[in-house]
Parts: structure tokens; sequence; C-alpha cells
């Protein structure tokens, strides 16, 4: 009676070890399998997939074989891995163990936009609604109701943003990303604020923040940052008028057409520093750290003025005769090419 039960569990456990190796042997073979594409696709994987689901959905489409036994890998070997929504690149030779891998390492495919220096709020919604990957839920909101949907209810959404170059995955929405440039800017701002210079003539940060925008377009050499903004500070306090055109233009809206002419600088509008004592009610455009920086550290001296050379830099004078001297030397002998500031900048995504 033993030596049977003895010789049945020595058959069971042979048994068990056959099983056991053909089930490693048949993972190991499937794991091993190229997946049958013959170019480069995207995964798209949704909120809430599921690898078993994926696998499935990928056996169904003749991509792969045996998914039952990659389900059970993954069950029992990368049980803990988080499975990241987004896309993922399949490429030629790819095997079944790497698309398993690509998934618990999380390597989706990411995306990027580029908000530039400079830019205005309009420019920004334009460039977010050109990203076909993003989850377009802001094209027909108007910017009042866009920035309550960004818990900021009653604020402009002019300057708001800090311009940088950020990444997303497909899934994401264009709120999503406006999010991460709000949190960047108020972070860039807070930090700059709390390092800010004595005696400026800024109540709050917001303030600093219109002041960077002015520095930001009138800036065409960026070591010049902090000599505009000294100019523009000195200015306030001795209660001169800024009489800046990028406000002007500002103030134009789509009006403006290029040409710049003596009644637009007349014209009142809230953001014409040529009539308004003071800031203009709100930033122009988007400004980067080194403009927030420069406009909470001026540089000292006594030059009220400034007139573009017509290379992007600038001439600086104290007096009003000095500035009229230059602008007979540079603007009213313009030359070819001549420009105030450097050509735009253009935002280029990438992948």
């Amino acid at each position: 009676m033993i030596r049977k039960f003895l010789l049945m569990l020595e058959a069971g456990l042979l048994l068990a070890g056959l099983l056991i190796a053909f089930a490693g042997w048949q993972q190991r073979i499937t794991l091993e399998q190229p997946l049958d594409i013959s170019s480069e696709r995207m995964l798209d994987v949704p909120a809430g997939a599921t690898p078993g689901g994926l696998l499935n959905r990928l056996e169904a489409e003749g991509v792969l074989n045996n998914a039952f036994w990659l389900r059970q890998y993954w069950r029992f070997n990368l049980a803990g891995a988080a499975l990241h929504s987004g896309e993922y690149r399949l490429t030629p030779g790819m095997t079944a163990a790497d698309l398993l891998q690509l998934w618990q390492r999380g390597e989706v495919v990411q995306y990027s936009l580029t908000l530039v220096e400079g830019w205005n709020f309009r420019q920004v919604r334009a460039a977010l609604a050109k990203q076909v990957k993003l989850e377009q839920t802001l094209a027909d909101l108007s910017d009042d109701d866009l920035m309550a949907r960004l818990g900021r209810p009653g604020e402009n959404p002019e300057g708001r943003f800090f311009p940088d170059t950020y990444r997303y995955v497909r899934g994401m929405s264009d709120l999503d990303l406006l999010k991460q440039a709000r949190d960047r800017l108020d972070q860039v701002l807070a930090e700059e604020w709390e390092k800010r210079a004595d005696k400026l003539p800024y109540t709050d940060p917001y303030q600093a923040l219109i002041m960077a925008s002015l520095v930001e377009k009138e800036t065409g050499v960026p070591e010049e940052r902090q000599q505009i903004a000294g100019v523009f500070v000195r200015r306030l306090r001795t209660g001169m008028l800024l009489q800046t055109d990028p406000t002007v233009i500002y103030g134009l809206g789509q009006r403006y057409n290029g040409n710049l002419t003596r009644n637009h600088l007349r014209e009142p509008t809230p953001y014409n520093t040529y009539v308004i004592s003071g800031l203009p009610p709100t930033p122009i455009a988007l400004a980067g750290r080194e403009a927030i920086h420069a406009a909470l550290h001026p540089a000292d001296g006594r030059t009220l003025y400034f007139v573009a050379r017509g290379d992007g830099s600038h001439v600086f004078s104290e007096t009003l005769g000095e500035h009229n001297q230059a602008v007979r030397d540079y603007q009213l002998k313009r030359r070819a090419g001549y420009r105030s500031s450097p050509p735009p900048v253009t935002n280029k995504d990438t992948q």
C-alpha cells in the first residue's frame, strides 16, 4: 500500500514537473515571439486599460499569439507594475517581452509644446489648439470661463503662464498643460519676489509681473533687460509716463497692422502708456524668469530714455536732448533690415 502510494506520488511529481517545464517553455517562446508588425505603429493605452485587455486586443489584431501566457507572466512577475496611459511606440523586431518591459517602465511617447517669451494669450491658445495629441477642452470657452476652469475666476489670463517647454502624453488635455504653466509661473514669481531689491515701486508681485512683461517686449538683447527695467522704474518713481510702444500695440489688439502711427500714440486705451500714468492694468505678454528678475533688480543709473539702434540693441540717454539726437541718428535714418527687436520666434513642436 505504501509502495503504491509512493509510486503514485512519484508519478504525480513527475507530471507536475513536466507541466511546469512545459509552462516555462511555452512562456519563454511566447515572450520571445516578435510582434507581427512591418512598420512602426503607436499603441494607444487609454486610462483604465488593463494589460490583459490590451494583450487580448493585440492577439485579436494578429500582432501577437498566446496572449494567455503573456497575461500569466504579467500576473505573476510584473503584478506590482502600474500600466500608464498614453501611447507606446511599437517597432519591427520588437518581441512580446520587449512590449511588456515597455509597459513596465511606463515609456509612453512624449510630445512637447513651447510657450515662447513675449507671446500674448491669444497666441498661447492658438498654439494649444494645434496640438492634435492633446485633448481639446477649451476651444469653445471664453477667456473668463477658461480662467474659472483653472480655479482663477475673475483673473485676466494675460501673462499668467510661464514660457517654457512642456512635455505631455496622449490623453492629457489642454487644460492640464495650462495648469502646469500656471503653477510654474506662480512658483517662479514667488521665488523672484522673495529675493527682490529694496524700495521698488510695486505694491505686489502682480505689478512686478506687469513690469516684467514690458521688459520682455522691449528687450532685443538679453544683457539690456536690467537697463530697460531701470529706465521704467526711474520713470515710475519720478512720475513720468512710461511711453513704451508695445503697450500701445497691445491696446490696439487685432487692429494693429504693423504700422504704429502718431494717432495710435494719442488714442486713449487702458494700455496706452503715452496717455495713462503708471503701469498698464495687466501684463501684455508672457515674461520669462530673466525678465521677472530684471523687473525686480533694475539696474542703477540715471537714464530715462532709450531708442532702438536697429540691430536689437538700444541707445540709453539721461536727457531728452541726448535722446532726441539718438532718435535722429537711429530712427530717422533707418537702414535696410532695421529692427527694434529680434525676429519673432516660431514654435516648433517636437516629439
